[in-house]
């Protein structure tokens, strides 16, 4: 206990700000988790055509993120996450008072937008305001505060669902304008001024600024490409805990079912925040891309074995496998990346890594709306797995290569 309290000690004061606000928003997480089921449900939506909606909002919170990380690097952090956040809730509060109307895709379809802007924001104040010496500590705590709200929210929204479905999207909306309330309040303006940027010049800083636009900047970090590309495989896997694990649990148990979503989903937030800080202290000392591509394993069994259970117990013994490799992946990725991206882009890297490392998340709908409609999810569970052991592969194998790159440059020195 005291080691899990030493890592989160004497953190810059924003990161406990952020900390305390990240725990409001995910306490407010009801609309996102049961959203396949509203369209399925309540507004009718076969499992294809959800699929293929659930990968259009995908899209939409592209040209959001695009033009929040250009702005962010431009007029600062703070502004554009706290206007970007203000405006994606007010799209759930008007949801809200929409009932079942035909209306409510497009409201979130503007929602997604919104956070998109928010998120390199979000993202790039919470880097700025760290060292890579307390870095992945830092990033840690926020994802504990993430899981902390998390493991409340979606508990209360499986029971909302059916008795008063408005209030996933009042609810969601109103912790959203609280949390960013603290933001305004008690975060400064973190964004790299021109003096530190030119001073990152003459240094060889893993972090230093890249004179130029972003595709020079991206070309500049070659292997943060790579990384992306192959952290595809693990978005396609995870986004199946929204698409087709809600579809699957309600198959087998009908309106339990959404309860039974709900307490998976408690539970994974609950494994986050009992496991977080230990395993982040137990992994610590090995290499970012070794522990990523453990993650991949833990996703491909904890996924590809949905397909063979039917009994309560294991799926809850399956989501404590899954959100291990969970853990292990969002304790290390951001980390990585952040330690290798120019001080200048860091919105911009912010806005640009997610939709590259997405695309599987965009893609999952739509692949697994057409398997589960013409086999049946029992197949798609044997490609989610295949999915992530791919990924692990080749995160393995960059690690490998990254490894005898730095091998050489030191031989060569000495």
């Amino acid at each position: 206990m005291r080691d899990v309290l030493d890592l989160y000690k004497g953190l810059p004061k924003p990161v406990y700000v952020l900390f305390f606000a990240t725990i409001i928003n995910g306490v407010g997480i009801f609309v996102y988790p049961f959203l396949v089921l509203f369209l399925t449900q309540h507004l009718g939506y076969s499992d294809a055509w959800t699929g293929v909606f659930m990968s259009t909002a995908s899209l939409a919170y592209l040209p959001g993120s695009f033009i929040g990380g250009k702005l962010s690097d431009r007029i600062g952090r703070k502004k554009v996450m706290l206007i970007g956040q203000s405006l994606a809730s007010l799209m759930f509060l008007i949801c809200g008072f929409l009932g079942k109307s035909s209306l409510i895709p497009l409201f979130v379809l503007l929602n997604l937008f919104f956070d998109g802007a928010t998120d390199p924001a979000r993202s790039a104040l919470q880097t700025d305001v760290t060292t890579q010496a307390n870095r992945q500590a830092s990033f840690s705590l926020n994802y504990l505060g993430h899981n902390l709200g998390f493991s409340v929210g979606p508990l209360i929204a499986g029971f909302l669902f059916y008795s008063a479905p408005q209030w996933l999207f009042f609810g969601n909306a109103t912790l959203g304008f609280l949390s960013i309330l603290f933001v305004m309040w008690k975060v400064p303006e973190s964004k790299p001024d021109a003096k530190a940027i030119e001073a990152s010049y003459l240094t060889d800083s893993t972090e230093k600024a890249q004179k130029g636009g972003l595709l020079k900047a991206l070309w500049s970090r070659p292997r943060l490409l790579i990384l992306a590309v192959c952290a595809t495989f693990f978005s396609f896997t995870y986004s199946q805990s929204l698409f087709a694990l809600p579809l699957y649990t309600t198959q087998l148990y009908g309106e339990g079912g959404a309860a039974l979503y709900g307490s998976m989903m408690s539970l994974n937030a609950i494994v986050v925040v009992l496991c977080n800080a230990p395993i982040v202290i137990l992994l610590r000392k090995r290499h970012p891309l070794q522990n990523i591509s453990l993650a991949g394993l833990l996703f491909a069994v904890g996924f590809a074995c949905m397909g063979l259970v039917k009994a309560p117990f294991w799926f809850y013994v399956l989501t404590v496998v899954y959100t291990l490799g969970e853990i292990v992946d969002a304790t290390n990725i951001h980390y990585y990346i952040a330690n290798n991206t120019p001080m200048s882009h860091r919105a911009r890297f912010s806005a640009i890594m997610p939709v590259i490392m997405g695309f599987g998340h965009g893609l999952a709908p739509i692949v697994g709306g057409a398997i589960s409609t013409r086999y049946g999810l029992q197949w798609l569970w044997v490609i989610i797995g295949a999915t992530a052991m791919i990924g692990a592969v080749s995160i393995y194998v960059l690690y490998i290569t990254d490894s005898d790159r730095k091998r050489k440059k030191l031989t060569a020195e000495n």
